[in-house]
């Protein structure tokens, strides 16, 4: 199968980087693995509600651009479902079963998604109710989705 984590800007910080670069390691005997990272817009303090739209526009159009219309979606979201560990590696068993051999995850910007990725995506989840930085969702995702193959494939991981 081929994951691919679609996001909205660059990972600045180098633990960041390192944390995700040992994951990618770690995926590569269980799937292959891409980035799709778009330009962020600037946001200036105190932008309004329809400067805020306009950039999630931009920073979405940028994604659907790159997303291939094959592909399963699957956004992050605050009001999205909510999976355990083990839920999450039986969606991912189910899509390889059910033919889908591409999935995509969509890590928004801080304003959130525009309606236009809500509307491409065929699932929206969520990790919690708490606001984390993107950066680090992404960490988090990889950990998550390692943690499924582990599931998946009968293999002890740490609890």
């Amino acid at each position: 199968m081929k994951i691919t984590i679609a996001c909205v800007g660059k990972v600045k910080e180098k633990f960041y980087r390192e944390a995700i670069q040992e994951y990618v390691k770690r995926l590569s005997a269980y799937c292959r693995l891409e980035f799709i990272e778009v330009a962020d817009e600037k946001t200036p303090d105190g932008a309004s509600a329809a400067l805020e739209e306009q950039i999630k526009e931009k920073e979405a159009l940028r994604l659907l651009d790159k997303i291939r219309s094959d592909a399963f979606v699957c956004t992050l979201e605050i009001t999205g479902k909510r999976l355990s560990s083990e839920g999450l590696a039986e969606m991912l068993e189910q899509l390889a079963v059910g033919g889908s051999s591409h999935i995509v995850f969509v890590i928004g910007c801080s304003l959130g998604l525009h309606e236009s990725l809500r509307k491409r995506a065929d699932m929206a989840l969520s990790f919690s109710d708490m606001t984390f930085p993107h950066q680090l969702m992404r960490v988090i995702l990889l950990e998550q989705i390692y943690r499924a193959y582990r599931i998946i494939n009968h293999q002890p991981y740490h609890k």
